[in-house]
């Protein structure tokens, strides 16, 4: 088969493209670090399976219905926060390849992710650590979803992601996650009758300070992004 000139080139630039795609999308988890990564998926799927089943087993006897449990469960940012966490921590901790795969591990993606549990653990611990005291189970649940989970992954992204490509415009893209949650758990609210955290409960607060409260809580999200890029730019020149 005679390869033209033209073709040749068309497929050295391809695979060079599809290079520097997997060499932009590869996380360093190879020996030790690989398996913390391992336990560290493992711990985060435990958690939120932990916390279903204490939300479904009060339920349940309360003689309340399961599925509505279901419902509870993925109207907490915390929990959506954490599933994204412990999606990008499978990933990063098995091998192959699929579009999937390639989308949550690029370091665009992961920064995002990490904002956005920073701000679990911060929002948790400022506003809303006072406001019950947890026991048993529980506790266990509360502090793996809103403290451990948060700085295993921090260090994960710390050690193990490529630095020096994120931009101060990634942040953007990034608001669209917790911008979809407020707007999601607002009709939801409306709908069922009950919100998830006091400081967005319409019916006690009034939309104005209920939407002041969420603005406040995405500049706090914007912040957090910021300083994200900033510790990855400079990472990056190291």
């Amino acid at each position: 088969m005679i390869e033209y000139p033209i073709h040749g080139a068309l497929q050295s630039q391809g695979r060079a493209a599809r290079g520097k795609l997997m060499s932009e999308d590869r996380v360093s988890t190879q020996g030790a670090s690989g398996i913390a990564v391992k336990f560290a998926a493992a711990l985060g799927w435990l958690a939120l399976f932990l916390q279903l089943y204490l939300i479904l087993a009060s339920r349940w006897q309360d003689g309340r219905s399961l599925l509505g449990g279901v419902d509870v469960f993925f109207s907490y940012f915390t929990v959506l926060t954490n599933i994204l966490v412990a999606v990008v921590l499978t990933f990063a901790a098995t091998s192959g390849d699929s579009p999937l795969r390639r989308f949550f591990l690029r370091p665009s993606v992961q920064g995002g992710v990490v904002a956005a549990i920073v701000l679990v653990c911060l929002a948790y611990n400022l506003l809303l650590r006072h406001t019950w005291n947890p026991q048993g189970l529980q506790w266990v649940a509360d502090e793996l979803l809103h403290d451990v989970m948060p700085i295993l992954f921090v260090i994960y992204w710390w050690f193990c992601v490529p630095k020096g490509i994120l931009r101060w415009s990634s942040v953007w893209p990034w608001l669209i996650y917790p911008l979809v949650y407020f707007i999601y758990i607002l009709i939801r609210g409306r709908w069922v009758g009950s919100y998830p955290y006091p400081f967005i409960e319409v019916d006690r607060l009034g939309y104005p300070q209920t939407l002041t409260n969420a603005l406040m809580v995405l500049v706090g999200f914007l912040l957090v992004s910021w300083v994200v890029v900033a510790v990855d730019r400079a990472r990056g020149k190291g």
